[in-house]
């Protein structure tokens, strides 16, 4: 059948998210279909573009053909809370494919979080009836964070749709509630909209913590620091970057951006301009998943365990972002649209950050024998974006650096999940910090699982992918593990001698590994095709893991059956268009989750010829110090991409020589005589002179 057309407009780039007047014709051809079928009533979980499949969206790049615009569409039957999907022709107005997914739930949505927490929680007599008797008289007191149930004793299941809250007093609208962790932890049957039983590991009267534990700057207790003077990045002649629809082009890098509920920000044909022509890097980047399994193991707080993409959708719950604030400089913003319960889109302003930063120096040497010094400054455009999740804030940031390389940090901080302490943790638990007397905030882990579509310099066939019908998908990509190791005492006589051990990763069973420091173990993903000039080596970008601890879940628990994805370091999967989600599709209450761990039992080939995706796994096992509260300092992970007989020397050494004339003397600590006589002395005056000499035209 067909329903509403989306009106004529200029076409919009294949990648590119739904617009809000593509939700609005999404949500109608949704709601014709139903009608039309008698299924009603339905409520929509999310609406977003289906991403062309990568043959189509290479022959798009090669041809200029455009592929069919169409949505995918998640919507639930109510009582009933499995996924209906529906996959849409936006430009005929048509249901392509109706299927239910039994036995499995969809993700929370941001409605959810109101309708439950503030709303449904807060409405029952039992509970209110226990807080009235701790002596909270109104339930506006009273903040619940919803939480996903981790089906650890797999009593709560994936059959029924169950939320659990976490809840708190507040002493005003500003408190910080995780101050004040109150001892229940009721459960919420989704399907029935009410709460089924009410748990706690106390007996008898808890004690009630009334601290106060504020960060917010109109509670603080006494006045903010006075000594700081301004730091302001100046960008006069505006930024080095330029933005066409969601294409940025910087330097020589060009990076197209776009948005999900699911995933947030996501990096589509990475490419870098070298000798006149632009070479990919990567197809398509984005961390597609996180695990939070929490060691605190006492009833009821067994059950925490979120996977926060998969379980809610990390791009649901971005910031607006505040200029000046979450990032400094000449500012670019991309806004994001998404969709409510009803199907109406919603836009959240300002939720992508692009800008560019100083990155300290990015090469120097000074010539010994004339003190002649060569200096560059660096610079990296930075593109983020920050989601609240609960107590949690989470900072996405792509690093690209003018030296080709690209890091992708995740920065920490918000709040840490506190609970009431059991009396035998009143004094020194095992499992947590005390943060303040009877509050106690347990050790945990934030495990994200970053999907790199590597396209290394693949220049054939758009994106280097031969498309045919007998071989649709085909790269040229190998993946290799690579160890530093000494030489065996025979080999080696002077016992100095040391060299790289390369091992070629041909199927994905075998591929999964596990980082080493003591080995400087990193990976490398190469193109045999392109070798070197000078080296004679295939042109690769190697991944460099940081030293970040995996799952800690023990084998055959629950835990290790549905975060299993975060047991290695590194997988290397085939290219599969469905295979888009390290934890599965449908992770929430689910036992049995799918996903990497699933995937590569089928231990089919990645060598060179079979598109090769790699999965990088890192974080942090965050040991909660008393210094996290009342909230958090930053804590910062993440990885390094960098080109390994990629370029044919440093491509950073055209940079220009540049002074910074805002910079200035601080006082006279430049100008003590320790200070000059020292430079005087230790440097004479041929320093002095080269230094002058060289920069003298600046």
């Amino acid at each position: 059948m067909t329903g509403p057309r989306l009106s004529k407009r200029a076409a919009p780039h294949p990648l590119d998210p739904l617009s809000a007047e593509e939700v609005v014709a999404a949500a109608n051809i949704c709601r014709a279909y139903v009608v039309e079928k008698g299924l009603e009533p339905h409520r929509f979980n999310t609406i977003t573009v289906t991403e062309p499949t990568k043959a189509e969206q290479l022959a798009f790049e090669r041809d200029g053909k455009y592929p069919t615009r169409m949505a995918s569409v998640i919507m639930t039957k109510p009582p009933k809370s499995y996924p209906i999907e529906l996959e849409l022709n936006l430009e005929e107005g048509s249901v392509v494919s109706y299927k239910t997914v039994e036995g499995v739930q969809v993700a929370i949505i941001y409605d959810d979080f109101y309708e439950f927490g503030e709303t449904l929680f807060k409405a029952d007599e039992k509970l209110q009836a226990l807080c009235k008797d701790f002596g909270i008289e109104s339930m506006d007191e009273v903040a619940i964070d919803t939480w996903p149930i981790h089906p650890v004793d797999h009593e709560l299941g994936s059959v029924h749709r169950m939320f659990m809250g976490l809840m708190y007093w507040r002493s005003s609208e500003f408190d910080n509630q995780y101050a004040h962790p109150l001892p229940w932890v009721p459960i919420m049957d989704v399907e029935a909209r009410k709460v089924v039983r009410i748990e706690t590991a106390w007996k008898g009267q808890p004690p009630f913590p009334k601290m106060n534990g504020n960060y917010d700057h109109r509670l603080l207790e006494g006045p903010p620091r006075a000594d700081i003077k301004p730091l302001d990045i100046v960008q006069p002649e505006g930024p080095s970057f330029t933005v066409d629809g969601n294409l940025i082009k910087w330097q020589k890098w060009q990076i197209r951006v776009s948005f999900n509920w699911r995933e947030g920000l996501v990096l589509h044909n990475v490419g870098y301009e070298d000798e006149g022509r632009l070479r990919p890097i990567m197809h398509r980047a984005s961390i597609a998943e996180m695990a939070v399994p929490y060691a605190e193991a006492q009833e009821p707080h067994h059950r925490r365990l979120a996977f926060d993409l998969g379980d809610v959708g990390i791009g649901q719950l971005t910031n607006s972002l505040e200029l000046g604030c979450d990032c400094l400089g000449h500012i670019h913003y991309f806004d994001a649209v998404l969709n409510n319960s009803k199907g109406e889109p919603y836009v959240i302003k300002k939720a992508i950050c692009v800008h560019e930063e100083d990155a300290g120096i990015i090469w120097k040497h000074t010539e010994l024998r004339t003190m002649h010094p060569e200096v560059r400054r660096g610079r990296k455009l930075v593109i983020s974006f920050i989601a609240t999740v609960a107590n949690y804030e989470y900072g996405f940031y792509w690093h690209f650096g003018q030296d080709g390389a690209i890091q992708h940090e995740v920065k920490l901080t918000g709040e840490v999940s506190t609970t009431l302490a059991s009396p035998e943790d009143a004094e020194d638990p095992r499992f947590g910090t005390l943060v303040l007397p009877n509050v106690l905030a347990a050790h945990h882990q934030h495990l994200f699982c970053a999907r790199l579509d590597m396209a290394v310099d693949d220049e054939e066939g758009g994106r280097g992918l031969v498309v045919s019908e007998a071989r649709p998908l085909f790269a040229p990509f190998s993946l290799y593990h690579v160890d530093t190791v000494a030489l065996p005492e025979k080999d080696n006589k002077w016992g100095m001698s040391f060299m790289k051990q390369e091992t070629d990763l041909t199927n994905e069973a075998k591929a999964a590994r596990v980082v080493d420091p003591t080995k400087a173990r990193f990976w490398k993903i190469k193109n045999p095709a392109k070798k070197h000039v000078y080296s004679g080596h295939a042109a690769s970008y190697k991944l460099i893991p940081a030293n970040t601890q995996l799952l800690l879940g023990l084998p055959g628990s629950t835990t290790f059956e549905r975060a299993g994805f975060a047991a290695k370091s590194l997988w290397v999967t085939p290219y599969d268009d469905a295979e888009r989600y390290p934890g599965g599709d449908y992770p929430l209450q689910n036992v049995k989750t799918g996903g990497l761990s699933e995937w590569t039992k089928q231990a089919r080939p990645i060598a060179s010829g079979n598109d090769p995706v790699v999965w990088h796994v890192f974080g942090a096992t965050h040991l909660v110090r008393p210094e996290d509260f009342p909230v958090m300092p930053v804590e910062t992970v993440g990885f390094h991409l960098k080109p390994v007989s990629f370029f044919k020397q440093n491509p950073a050494v055209d940079l220009p020589r540049t002074v910074n004339k805002a910079s200035k003397l601080a006082g006279s600590c430049c100008t003590a005589n320790g200070h000059a006589n020292g430079t005087a002395n230790g440097h004479s005056n041929g320093h002095t002179n080269g230094y002058t000499n060289g920069h003298a035209e600046e």
